[in-house]
């Protein structure tokens, strides 16, 4: 529990206030461990080469000659003496490795790494049982945020009340909402990759902000107001939206990554899907305003908790600090980390370029992203514009008041905790095969559990319109409802977990592009869904989305087939599978 508190935001602040006495690193227990966390060959490497892979292939030859006369050297060091053996090598040698530095190409730094392949620090190395802890807080967070959307639907009718306004301007409160969490991992996701900052400041004050920001929503007092601030509660509590998968794949090994995508997928199909259940009854009794209430006390609830328990997951920013804590217990600075010395060459053009042009270049340039993306952006457009016809089946045809339309939508949650189990079996008996010694698999190896959820959207959307009728139980509906969680479930994890092994050199752009499309037609949907369920008639306003659901069904059929071609001609997707 001690490691917990520690690189929780409270240890943070308690060390930054009171000092370093307190939560204590093993190099500040002992400090004479410290160069334990010097990577030798990389320090030769950027001191002979000036980068830290080394020479090409036909120019390689050993250091361990440098390297055993540092580590005689490093012997003669006691803990009393922590800089002074390394600070007084002879000039143009690099102390870590003791290998020449090259006066043109090279760099006299030392390089902070890993305390070994099982350094405890490695977020990839915790235990299980601190992984699983972690990935519950990254779950509970992105709950806390994404039920925000559809509990605000609950009191539609009670914002048109008191405003007097359309329906169509009341469902802007939601509309505007995913909008600003369409827009904001712009700039909150470039921003958690920086080693400097790092994810745990930004879920921190994004979400304390994002809790503030509920009480003028609530108290509102006009139309205008209302929209405003519904508009920055998103934005401010989009960063989880877009880097929670991040988070997940800071924990897990590319081997092991679906698995915790899943779980996290399923906090973000329970928001949607138990916003309207929790918001319902607290609409029908109190009034709109408890829906904002309820989401202020739940978002409440989760910064304390991960206030006190949440740890810094970006490999990164461990790096980096960690690389801060020895330059100032050694005074040596010299000492430096690979994500530190990356950043150095960042200049403010390439952070402009990464936040708001690559996102939207890669989106269009490159084919396989665009289809993709429109195809998760229409999934997600659909399953709003679907939300809008429940009140119309379960409240107008089925005499449903707005707590019981709620438990309409536990189908929907229902269906997703059905196809986890067999998709977990499929991960295992067959996804896992397809992995090298290295770890790695060939992106298209993770399209065919899209292939099959690509089905299950039209399923749902016939199934649904066609039996949602009066002379038909309600309770078939709900039972077709499910067919939608299982497809979105297996499309999201296979597109996102595609996208990251395609593009691992530009995951954080290509998935800020994808949560601005999906969120665009998010946000556009509903404002058209109601006129349209009145006008066609549940059965083929369903149907319609379905034929449309059916179009892009062979998207990710193609990109199995041809992706790998498709990669080879790209600029930016990986091409050595």
């Amino acid at each position: 529990m001690t490691t917990y508190l520690r690189d929780s935001a409270y240890g943070q602040l308690v060390r930054l206030i009171l000092g370093t006495r307190y939560f204590q690193y093993p190099e500040e227990k002992d400090p004479s461990i410290w160069k334990e966390f010097v990577d030798k060959e990389k320090s030769a490497n950027i001191a002979r080469f000036g980068n830290l892979t080394g020479p090409p292939v036909e120019s390689t030859h050993t250091l361990g000659s440098f390297r055993t006369a540092s580590e005689e050297k490093d012997k003669e060091t006691d803990g009393a003496s922590l800089h002074s053996a390394w600070s007084n090598h002879a000039e143009g040698v690099n102390a870590a490795s003791g290998a020449p530095v090259d006066p043109e190409r090279g760099q006299d730094l030392h390089i902070v790494g890993w305390w070994g392949p099982d350094d405890p620090e490695n977020p990839q190395n915790w235990s299980q049982g601190k992984k699983f802890f972690v990935t519950f807080e990254i779950c509970l967070l992105t709950f806390s945020i994404y039920i925000g959307s559809a509990i605000f639907s609950a009191g539609v009718q009670d914002v048109m009340q008191k405003f007097g306004v359309s329906e169509v301007a009341a469902v802007l409160g939601l509309c505007l909402f995913v909008a600003g969490y369409g827009i904001g991992p712009m700039l909150w996701a470039p921003m958690s990759e920086m080693p400097f900052i790092g994810r745990g400041p930004i879920y921190i004050l994004t979400l304390f902000v994002f809790v503030c920001l509920q009480v003028p929503t609530a108290l509102a007092t006009n139309l205008g107001m209302l929209l405003a601030f519904r508009f920055l509660t998103g934005f401010f509590g989009s960063p989880v939206l877009a880097t929670g998968g991040a988070s997940i794949a800071d924990l897990y090994a590319p081997r092991k990554r679906a698995y915790g995508i899943t779980i996290w997928g399923i906090a973000a199909v329970c928001g949607p899907t138990m916003g309207p259940l929790v918001g319902g009854f607290a609409a029908q009794a109190k009034g709109w305003t408890w829906t904002i209430w309820e989401l202020m006390w739940l978002s409440g609830f989760c910064l304390v908790f991960i206030f006190f328990l949440l740890p810094e997951t970006s490999s990164a920013n461990i790096l980096y600090r960690r690389t801060r804590r020895l330059r100032k217990l050694t005074g040596n600075d010299k000492l430096k980390c690979e994500p530190e010395l990356a950043s150095e060459h960042m200049k403010p053009s390439d952070i402009v370029m990464m936040v708001l042009v690559r996102p939207i270049t890669l989106n269009f340039t490159e084919p396989m992203v665009f289809l993709l993306n429109l195809y998760i952006a229409l999934i997600y457009g659909l399953l709003y514009i679907w939300f809008e016809s429940f009140p119309i089946v379960f409240v107008e045809m089925h005499g449903f008041n707005l707590g019981q339309l709620g438990l309409a939508f536990l189908g929907i949650f229902i269906g997703v905790l059905l196809v986890v189990p067999p998709f977990f079996y499929y991960l295992y008996t067959v996804q896992e095969k397809h992995f090298n010694e290295n770890g790695e698999i060939q992106p298209e190896k993770r399209l065919p559990a899209a292939c099959v959820g690509a089905f299950f959207i039209p399923v749902c959307l016939f199934w649904f319109g066609w039996s949602a009728r009066p002379d038909i139980h309600w309770i078939m509906p709900i039972i077709g409802s499910s067919f939608f969680s299982m497809g979105a479930m297996l499309l999201f994890n296979s597109v996102l977990n595609y996208l990251s092994d395609a593009y691992p050199d530009y995951v954080a752009s290509v998935l800020a592009g994808n949560d601005i499309m999906r969120s665009s037609f998010g946000a556009g949907f509903p404002l058209f869904a109601r006129a349209m369920y009145i006008n066609l008639g549940t059965a083929w306003a369903s149907s319609t989305l379905g034929f449309l659901a059916i179009a892009f069904i062979p998207i990710p059929f193609v990109l199995y087939y041809v992706g790998e071609r498709l990669r080879k001609m790209s600029r930016h997707a990986r091409k050595d599978f």
